[in-house]
Order: C-alpha cells, then structure tokens, then sequence
C-alpha cells in the first residue's frame, strides 16, 4: 500500500524513551520517569469534582468548535487577573490539548512551501507537525549570549540566508531549557514580527510554573500574535487533551472552520472539568513549589556530574545540559543509562538535531523522592565511567 509522505516525519523521541522504560517497567524493573514532561499528580480536585458532576447530570455531546463559553470565560478572567488585559471571548478557542492549537495555528497561518523559524533547541513537534504541512522550518542555532531564546537580530541574520520568514515560533518558559523571555524582549520580538509582517506564535504553555523571573504573554503586546496554552502543565491535566488559544481577529473565521472539520469540538467533560480548574489555585501553586524543590536538588547535583553548562531552568521543570564531557552520542547515553540504572532522561537530538548529541534533557515534575535517587543513581553511573 501507497504511504503518504507527509507520515514520513521524525518520530517524537521522547515518546521513544518512555516506551522503552515502560517496557523495563513491565518487565518488574523500577524505573525513574525524568524523559517525559507529564506531571506526577492527578488533575485538581476542583476539576475532578467537576467531571463527575458532568458525567451525572449533563449529555456530554458535541459543544461548539470554539469550545463552551463557560471555560472561555474562565480563561479570558484568567487573562484578567494574571496578566492584567482584557482578551474578548471570541478570540478564544479551546484546542484538543495544545497539540491540536498547535495544527490548528500552523493550516491558519501558513501555506505550505511557506518558511518558520525556530529557535534550536525547541518542542520538535513544531518542527515535526510543520514538515507534515510542507513548511519549510529553519532551526535557529540559540545559545547562552539569549538565553538560549530567538531575537530579531538572530531571525534577521537566519533570514539573509534561508529567505524571509512567513513566522516565528517561541516559547517562554520554554521546553526544553525553561528559560523564559522578559517583557522588554518579547516586546522586542512582537514589534519585529509585526513589522516585518511575520505571524508570531507564542507557545506559553509553561507559564505558572516560574520561579524568579516574571512571564509575559504575547496576548498582552500585539493582538494579531497567536498563543498556544494548555491545561497539560501547571493544572497538571494532561490526558485529559484540553488546551486553548489565543487568535488573532483575522485568523478567527479560519480556525473555527479548521476546527469544525478536523476535530468538531474539543472533548466535553475535559472542558467542563477544565473550567473549574481556575478554582484550584492552592492545590496548583503547591505542585510548584514541589516542582521548586525537585528544581533545586537536580542542580545541586550537576556540579558532581561535571555538567557546568546548562539552559538557565526560569521555569517550566526542565534541565537542558551539555554532557559534552560525558558522550558524544546522547541517544546512546540516554540508552544505556536506562538500562544500567533505570533512570529514563531524553536525549538533546529531540530539541536539537545538529547539537543534540552533545546533551540531554532531564524533567523533573515527578515526586521529589523519585528526583533524589534518580540523582544519586545518575552520579554513581557517571562516577563509573570516569
């Protein structure tokens, strides 16, 4: 049978370290989840809560494309109060998790042989899904001198090679390195975008998990910016695939439609749960501060893995790490490791395809106790090779 090119796309790697540790796992092996960025905890109480109401009292059929106006209205509060603006509900649409408002963006905003930057390291699935589109993406070597973050003066250069750019993709706090983009730069970034008549789509689906240094959302700078949000992350929701966006006044029309046909409407009870998760502040910010503590014990321990070259981690719950000293080969290290330790960290090669094999990445959003031996077993590992 015929194959579709448009499936002959990189796999997600992660995804490939998580099934290996899951087949070590089945094979009664315990086994430390630092590859996957996957909360440890159940959604909040709030939105469980919710989801039962639902399944008892409500049909759950099919909503409008653009989601229930009860969670869009609880987002746009959230707009309000967090970042202090004030979004129109109609410019909000609830996604199948962000990884459906990441399709939806890029079929409303690029045609294909269409041409995006992003920043190397990132999410390789903006990389991915955008190949399947046929849209050429230029990954945009990104080190410490930004933070490990896009500017106009690294697009610009990038551009004099490559051609112009039809957008830029950005994330703050970002996956993988946790760095994040401060007010002045991202403002930066928005005013050359809308100069340069570039659709900037800003993937914030971190934010709420930052430790010393503010976030910013594009929404807050220029309304034609698209940003991506989930309910995956600091509301510690993920399989429950409810995500949102924010869309600009122009892109509206042709996203709902995007909507409507490819997935008819976000899932019901996600929704409904989701809308009741704003009210579980508490609950939430105390997974940061364990997500705070776990942070602080994985750096503690570079120092003794001889890893002084990493991503500054502002937020998110990532550590992106060169272990140039280490390896050559970060899949294979990342292999091995697993196998001799039962610690599953993701090699760089996911983030980065051209220096990835010189680092990795290790989450930490599981327990603090899984945290605290995963790094013990990782420095006796690299203890033993020298």
């Amino acid at each position: 049978m015929p194959v579709s090119r448009r499936g002959e796309i990189p796999p997600f790697v992660v995804m490939e370290v998580a099934k290996a540790a899951v087949e070590l796992e089945r094979a009664g092996r315990p086994v430390f989840h630092l590859e996957v960025g996957q909360p440890s905890t159940p959604a909040p109480q709030t939105a469980l809560a919710a989801a039962r109401r639902a399944l008892d009292e409500d049909i759950l059929g099919y909503t409008l494309a653009t989601g229930v106006h009860r969670l869009r209205a609880r987002i746009a509060e959230h707009y309000r109060r967090v970042h202090g603006i004030e979004i129109p509900i109609e410019r909000i649409v609830a996604t199948t998790g962000s990884s459906g408002g990441f399709l939806l963006a890029f079929l409303a905003a690029f045609d294909g042989k269409g041409r995006v930057a992003i920043a190397a390291p990132s999410y390789p699935c903006y990389r991915n899904i955008l190949g399947a589109l046929d849209v050429e993406v230029v990954a945009v070597p990104c080190g410490p001198e930004t933070r490990y973050q896009l500017t106009p003066a690294l697009i610009e250069e990038a551009a004099r090679v490559h051609g112009a750019f039809d957008g830029v993709i950005v994330a703050s706090p970002s996956n993988p390195t946790g760095s994040i983009i401060s007010e002045p730069d991202m403002r930066a970034l928005s005013g050359y975008c809308r100069a340069a008549r570039m659709t900037l789509i800003s993937d914030e689906i971190y934010q709420g998990i930052q430790y010393d240094i503010p976030v910013v959302t594009a929404a807050a700078l220029d309304e034609e910016a698209i940003v991506l949000n989930s309910f995956s992350k600091y509301f510690s929701m993920t399989g429950w695939r409810i995500g949102w966006m924010i869309t600009p006044p122009t892109l509206l029309r042709s996203v709902e439609k995007l909507a409507q046909n490819f997935f008819i409407s976000p899932p019901t009870i996600s929704q409904l749960a989701a809308s009741a998760a704003f009210d579980a502040t508490e609950e939430l910010d105390g997974h940061v501060r364990r997500y705070r503590a776990n942070h602080d014990i994985v750096m503690a321990a570079l120092p003794s893995l001889g890893i002084n070259q990493y991503a500054p981690p502002d937020g998110a719950f990532y550590v992106y790490a060169d272990v140039s000293h280490l390896t050559d080969d970060s899949v294979k290290f990342c292999a091995d490791l697993l196998q001799a330790t039962g610690v599953a960290i993701t090699p760089g090669v996911d983030f980065d395809v051209e220096r990835g094999h010189r680092t990795i990445r290790i989450s930490y959003c599981t327990s603090t106790g899984a945290v605290t031996e995963a790094m013990e077993r990782l420095k006796a590992y690299c203890a033993e090779r020298g």
